[in-house]
């Protein structure tokens, strides 16, 4: 029991241990939150370092296209909207306006999820300028509202609006008369695509269950373009098209490989050959012996053995033109048997220059060319 601590001893030590030190707690106590001030007020004047904020990326994303791809996407496609509203209007005689909606980058079975599964789809097969390999077909859907008002307009219908319902069955006649609608909006696609590359498009098969369709991985990219129809005003229709990110690929590659072989020839220096080209063209030289003015009476009974006066000296200088712009002055006379003209000086000032355009309305001139 020697160990046993005495009252003193004790409250010695919770002395102790309430002021944070030993013995000479006395003199840490008081002085423990002055520490504490301090270094409050040294953690307060450190600068703050900004929080850099990086942006999530998620990788399971279908963009595999940069944006400048996609505007030449939404281009081509406002150039076929713009070629099958008069197609349309033309053609069916019923007045619609096409415009584009969005150009979007999604997954396949995004579309396939927005269809019914008694729509149709159109599958078109597309054949890129200089590239060998099969490509897997785009994919083509039109509501079936527009479909059959077309198709009543065909078969002599009033302009009205036919409406139908979602998943609205085909018969074989409305079929086949489909057919005839989508050749003339694919046929359309080359001349949308033709600014920027030769695509020949032919339509495949019509599918008339999407969803038991497998040309394409559900988990592909593909890029889904929206085209509003708005007939006569009365309803909103659509179409859309679904491109595979494969055919898309074709189509950029080929696209890159003319840019490329464009930007090599423009950087060529040509400055040498369009300087040939210009020394080796020809030009033609007219001397002008004069001109004069007749009354048209004088021009009717005018026959052969006439002589009309010119009003000029005979040894007065001749005009050379050079093409229409007066250049020289020269003295007639004959060369080796011809006739020629010497030149003697050049015309620099306009005022020295007669109007070309009076060389062509003269009645009566002689005209004599040459090769400078």
């Amino acid at each position: 029991m020697a160990d046993v601590l005495s009252q003193s001893q004790i409250d010695a030590l919770l002395k102790s241990m309430q002021g944070g030190g030993g013995d000479d707690s006395s003199s840490t106590t008081p002085a423990q939150p002055e520490q504490k001030t301090a270094a409050v007020q040294e953690e307060k004047k450190k600068p703050e370092t900004p929080e850099i904020k990086y942006s999530k990326y998620d990788f399971y994303s279908p963009r595999k296209f940069t944006k400048d791809k996609m505007k030449i996407l939404n281009s081509v496609f406002e150039n076929y909207a713009r070629i099958i509203t008069s197609q349309v209007n033309g053609v069916f005689r019923v007045m619609t306006d096409i415009t584009v909606m969005e150009v979007q980058e999604r997954r396949y079975y995004e579309f396939v999820n927005s269809l019914n599964e008694n729509d149709v789809i159109t599958l078109v097969n597309a054949s890129v300028e200089n590239y060998s390999r099969k490509l897997v077909p785009l994919m083509m859907y039109v509501t079936p509202g527009l479909v059959i008002t077309l198709v009543d307009r065909m078969l002599g219908g009033e302009e009205t609006v036919v409406k139908v319902k979602d998943g609205y069955r085909y018969s074989d006649v409305e079929t086949a008369l489909y057919r005839r609608i989508l050749n003339q909006l694919i046929h359309a696609l080359k001349d949308g695509f033709a600014s920027y590359i030769n695509v020949n498009f032919e339509a495949i098969r019509i599918e008339e269950n999407p969803t038991m369709m497998q040309d394409v991985g559900l988990d592909e990219t593909v890029a889904i373009i929206h085209l509003n129809v708005d007939v006569t005003g009365l309803a909103v229709e659509r179409i859309r098209i679904c491109m595979p990110g494969t055919l898309l690929e074709a189509m950029f590659q080929v696209l890159d490989s003319h840019r490329h072989l464009a930007k090599g020839y423009s950087y060529e220096d040509n400055r040498d050959t369009i300087l040939e080209n210009i020394r080796q063209s020809q030009l033609p030289i007219t001397g002008q012996l004069g001109k004069v003015s007749l009354d048209l009476d004088d021009v009717y009974h005018l026959k052969v053995g006439d002589v009309i006066d010119m009003n000029k000296p005979k040894d007065r200088e001749v005009t050379l033109y050079v093409g229409r712009q007066a250049w020289f002055t020269g003295k007639m006379g004959i060369y080796k048997k011809n006739v020629a003209i010497r030149i003697n000086q050049r015309i620099h000032g306009e005022e020295d220059q007669e109007d070309p355009e009076e060389l062509e309305a003269s009645e009566e001139e002689l005209l004599l060319a040459g090769d400078q």
